[in-house]
C-alpha cells in the first residue's frame, strides 16, 4: 500500500469526512504521520468499507 494522498490540509479533509459520515468522530480521524494504515483501519471498522473504498473517498475529497 502507498502513503495516503489528500489534497489541502488533513484539517479541511477531516470536516468534509465528518460531513459525508456523521457518525466519525474527532478520535476516528485522529491521523499522526505514517499512521496511515492505523486511521484507515479505524475508518474501516466504523464505515464497513474496505481500507481501498475508504482511501479512495479521502483521496477524491
Amino acid at each position: 500500500m502507498t502513503k495516503l494522498q489528500f489534497k489541502g490540509s488533513w484539517n479541511e479533509t477531516k470536516g468534509k469526512l465528518k460531513q459525508k459520515y456523521g457518525q466519525l468522530t474527532d478520535d476516528d480521524l485522529a491521523f499522526a504521520e505514517g499512521k496511515d494504515d492505523e486511521l484507515l483501519g479505524r475508518l474501516q471498522k466504523k464505515l464497513g468499507k474496505s481500507k481501498e473504498e475508504i482511501r479512495k473517498v479521502i483521496e477524491s475529497l
